[in-house]
Order: structure tokens, then C-alpha cells, then sequence
């Protein structure tokens, strides 16, 4: 009879620790901390054992293992006096697995973490009291802790890894407790560690720059034509930048100015360019933008020339969304729906975003975007009319003469293939020139100048 009572109160009481380490493991420091303000009662003691919170938990997790084990062992006790002793510790085995999951494991552990702080600042005080106690054997605990696994191997928050965090932050979400909009911005600022710099720039054949020699009311003009407050100064060529000139500087001398600025050359008034490999990752970026007050970037590909820029604005963008003002004009949307399953989408959308559209696996290492995509599949420069089949889709390319001269690609229309055959061209000579009689060898690379 004593064993049995014995039995019925170390169970519950598994279940206790349980259920104090679930809700130790939860608590939040900086919510603590507001309890504290709001002087609640035991806040300022659990804000003291959650100051030593390893000490506390690789406590509760021997007393927890020590109320199973004693009560397993106390159950087949009492049940070789019934059975043989063989099926006396299988069947003790079996009852204490059922209930270690259920009463002390499980259900407890749900509790605690459901109910983390009324649990942890009603036991605030029995805490203190066992830690101080038992205070040779927590400190036991960790020693043994750190030689097992160097550094501690301790979790020092409800979540140890970015995974177990991403879904915190889902599960915010479904309860409310974070609107939809913000749980976006999270999840965005942990892509920024995986995001390399290249996917955001603004390409290399979109940059506008301006040579050294030209003058500050060249420069002027074109800041005002393109929009744009910050371009790069080239020397030779686009790989040759020499640095930065600012329409704050450009806007300071030719206003000064008795000949309107035709007498200072870009040369003399840009400012020194920074340099970045097109693979550096987002948020070390950021973090050296921050540092050295600088809102453009200049990125270099692994040969040395330049593939691009990034400005500050396109690093936040990834964060918070499009940011438009009140200059900036409509683009056109990156996907649009067209009819018959079919998608128009941007040259620049990103492979990965066109295979999800079809439910198709797109992934090729020498290319990123839809319109690489194109180029690839189709082997060489392609123009507006250009056709080819590839990954299960069929691709035709889109786009114009810009402003300079130019054909290029600036949409691609994308449909699935019904036939799904390999890569191949479609069409004929038509496809050869894209209808626009340029041929195939001709050179199609933008030269120097000063706008788009």
C-alpha cells in the first residue's frame, strides 16, 4: 500500500517538473523584465532564476528522471508479488511508458509552455528555495554538461535554431499575435543571410553613369532625366568606375556657378566608389552600409568587371516591400495572368518564382532569371519573337527598342509546354533575326554613355 501511494504521488510529480521546465524554457527576458516594471508578485525572483536559467532546468530534468525511474521501479515491485517476475517488468516497463508520455511528458509540457508565465511566477519562490538546496548537484549538472559538449550545449531560449524561430513567428501569426504584413518583414530579414547581393542589383545594362570628362551641368541634366540623386563616373568602360557623384554636389556648384557648371568636370566633383563582391550576402552589406554611411555599392562580379549596383533602398526592399515616391513610375508587375494558364512575366523574375508558377523544377547554376533562362536555352542574345522550349515550358521573349537604340528583352511570356520535349528552338529564320532583321552575330552589347 505505501509503495502504491508512493507510486501515485511521484507520477504527478514528474509531471510538475515537466511542466516547470517547459515554462523556464519559454520565458521571455524582456517581457520579464516588464513584469518587474509592473513590480507583478515573483516577477523579481523568477527574473533572478532566469538569470541562471541552466542551473534550473538541468535541475528539473534530474528530478523529473528520478520520479520515473523510482516509481517505475516501484510499480514492478508491487506487481512481482502478483505475476512473475518476468511479466512483472514487462508490464511495469509497458504502464510507465503510457504514463511518462501522457502525465508527466506530453501534457504537462504543453501546459507549461501554454501557461509559462502564471506557472513560472507561482513557483518562483519553491524554485529559489530547491535550487538553493540542491545547489552542489546543479552545479555538478553543469560541469558534466560542458565536458560532454564544449560551450555549454544549453538552449538558451524556446528556440535554438532559425527553423524552430521561423516557426514561432508562423505560429504569432495564425493566433494573432503578429499581423500578416509583419510576419512577412520577419521572415525577410532572415532571408537577407541567404540572399546574395547580385539577386537584388540593378544590372550592369540598366546602370546609369556618366564619363569623368563630362561637365557638372551634363551631370545635372542627366541626374534630373534619370531620377536618380547618386551615378557612377567611368573612365574607359562601364568595368572602369572611378567613383560617385552626387546631385548634392552637382546641384552646390553649378547653382554657384556663373557658367552653369560647364566648367567643372565630374572628375573633379565625385567622391570615392565602394566596392563589393556580387556574392556578399545581404545583411553583412547592410551592416557595412550602415557603418560607413554609404547608400551605393558598387558590385563586382568573380572576374573582376562589374555586373551591377545595389543601393540601400533595394537591401530595405527586400524587407519591407516596393518603395516608390513620388517620382518613381509604374512598373510593370513582375507576374501578370494571362489567359489559357499562360504568364507574362519580368526578364528579371527569378528562376525559382517562374518554376512555382507551373509546378516545375527550373534549377540550372548558370543561370537566375526567366530571361537568362531564354538566353540560355536559345544560345545566344535573344530578341523580341524569339521562341524556345526548355524545363517542360515554352518561352518567348518580349521587349522593344529603348531610348538609346537598343533591342532588347524586357518580358517573357511563359506557357507550359503540352508536349514537354528538351530545349530546342522553335520557328525557323524567323527566330534567327526576331523579326526584326538583326542578325544573329551582331553585336548587341551597350556601349559608354550616360543614360540608360
Amino acid at each position: 500500500m505505501v509503495l502504491l501511494v508512493c507510486i501515485v504521488a511521484l507520477i504527478p510529480l514528474g509531471g510538475v517538473f515537466t511542466a516547470l521546465d517547459a515554462a523556464i524554457m519559454s520565458i521571455s527576458p524582456a517581457r520579464l523584465d516588464e513584469l518587474v516594471k509592473d513590480e507583478r508578485p515573483g516577477a523579481a525572483r523568477l527574473q533572478r532564476v532566469v538569470a541562471v536559467r541552466p542551473r534550473y532546468i538541468n535541475l528539473l530534468v534530474l528530478l523529473r528522471i528520478v520520479c520515473e525511474i523510482a516509481a517505475t521501479v516501484m510499480l514492478a515491485a508491487v506487481l512481482i508479488d502478483a505475476m512473475s517476475q518476468l511479466w512483472a517488468l514487462v508490464t511495469a516497463a509497458a504502464v510507465m511508458v503510457v504514463l511518462s508520455y501522457v502525465v508527466i511528458g506530453a501534457g504537462p509540457r504543453t501546459l507549461g509552455r501554454q501557461h509559462a508565465y502564471s506557472i513560472a511566477l507561482a513557483s518562483s519562490l519553491p524554485l529559489q528555495w530547491l535550487g538553493t538546496l540542491l545547489h552542489p548537484i546543479s552545479r555538478l549538472l553543469i560541469v558534466l554538461g560542458n565536458a560532454i559538449t564544449p560551450g555549454g550545449g544549453f538552449r538558451q531560449g524556446p528556440f535554438a535554431t532559425e527553423i524552430e524561430l521561423r516557426e514561432l513567428v508562423d505560429m504569432a501569426q495564425e493566433r494573432g499575435v503578429v499581423a500578416d504584413e509583419e510576419r512577412r518583414m520577419i521572415q525577410s530579414v532572415f532571408d537577407l543571410g541567404d540572399t546574395p547581393a547580385r539577386e537584388v542589383m540593378v544590372p550592369r545594362t540598366d546602370m546609369v553613369w556618366i564619363e569623368r570628362f563630362k561637365s557638372a551641368g551634363q551631370a545635372t541634366s542627366l541626374a534630373v532625366r534619370s531620377g536618380h540623386s547618386r551615378i557612377p563616373v567611368i573612365g574607359d568602360s562601364a568595368d572602369d568606375v572611378l567613383g560617385v557623384v552626387y546631385l548634392k554636389d552637382l546641384v552646390t556648384r553649378t547653382y554657384y556657378s556663373v557658367d552653369g557648371g560647364r566648367s567643372v568636370t565630374v572628375g573633379e566633383l565625385m567622391r570615392p566608389a565602394v566596392f563589393a563582391p556580387d556574392s556578399k550576402r545581404l545583411d553583412g552589406l547592410l551592416d557595412d552600409m550602415q557603418r560607413s554611411r554609404n547608400h551605393m555599392t558598387m558590385l563586382v562580379d568573380e572576374y573582376g568587371g562589374i555586373s551591377g549596383l545595389v543601393t540601400i533602398e533595394d537591401v530595405l526592399e527586400e524587407i519591407v516591400g516596393e518603395i516608390a515616391d513620388e517620382y518613381d513610375q509604374a512598373e510593370t508587375p513582375p507576374v501578370a495572368e494571362l489567359d489559357d494558364g499562360r504568364f507574362r512575366v519580368s526578364a528579371r523574375l527569378p528562376l525559382d518564382d517562374l518554376g512555382e508558377l507551373f509546378g516545375v523544377d527550373l534549377e540550372d547554376p548558370e543561370v537566375d532569371t526567366a530571361g537568362g533562362l531564354l538566353a540560355h536555352a536559345l544560345g545566344r542574345v535573344p530578341l523580341p519573337g524569339s521562341t524556345v522550349r526548355t524545363g517542360g515550358l515554352i518561352l518567348t521573349g518580349e521587349g522593344g527598342t529603348n531610348p538609346r537604340g537598343r533591342i532588347r528583352i524586357s518580358t517573357v511570356l511563359a506557357a507550359r509546354d503540352p508536349d514537354s520535349v528538351p530545349a530546342e528552338h522553335v520557328g525557323g529564320d524567323h527566330q534567327k533575326d526576331g523579326g526584326h532583321g538583326r542578325p544573329e552575330s551582331e553585336d548587341m552589347t551597350e556601349g559608354p554613355g550616360d543614360g540608360r
